[in-house]
């Protein structure tokens, strides 16, 4: 499930950009799920673990992705870790919903993050309540953000 704190968190990794430049592993940028993150997110294509073709910067390392992605990969493959999910875009909002669909992991936001219309199962950590669309979740989200 995804579990979402708002607001301030201490032990939220905040700097998601430099923690991604220094603990990122090669293998991970050729997985299909990963690819299939940095397809939708940068229109990007993964050339090979060292090497991304963007269409707007050329061949690029994958310290160069964006920001929503590298938290997005971060987000999957380091679960026992709390990320800073407020450097991703609304864009990032079903890749959240799917990793939480496939496991527990806990992501900070320090804004509303707009999920799909569709009903999902998020669980606001701060007030221990599953919310599963945006009506129910706005609300407990403004009072911390």
């Amino acid at each position: 499930m995804l579990n979402v704190y708002f607001g301030d968190m201490a032990e939220a990794i905040y700097n998601t950009s430099a923690y991604f430049k220094y603990n990122y592993e090669r293998e991970w940028i050729t997985e299909p799920k990963i690819m299939e993150m940095i397809k939708d997110i940068d229109k990007s294509v993964v050339l090979g673990n060292g090497a991304i073709d963007s269409p707007v910067l050329g061949v690029i390392a994958p310290t160069s992705l964006s920001g929503g992605v590298k938290t997005l990969i971060l987000i999957d493959k380091i679960s026992d870790k709390v990320f800073n999910a407020s450097n991703c875009g609304d864009n990032c909002a079903k890749w959240l919903l799917n990793i939480g669909e496939e496991k527990d992991v806990t992501i900070n936001l320090r804004h509303i993050m707009k999920f799909p219309s569709e009903d999902f199962k998020i669980k606001i950590i701060n007030e221990n309540k599953i919310v599963s669309n945006m009506k129910e979740l706005i609300p407990i989200a403004g009072r911390y953000v």
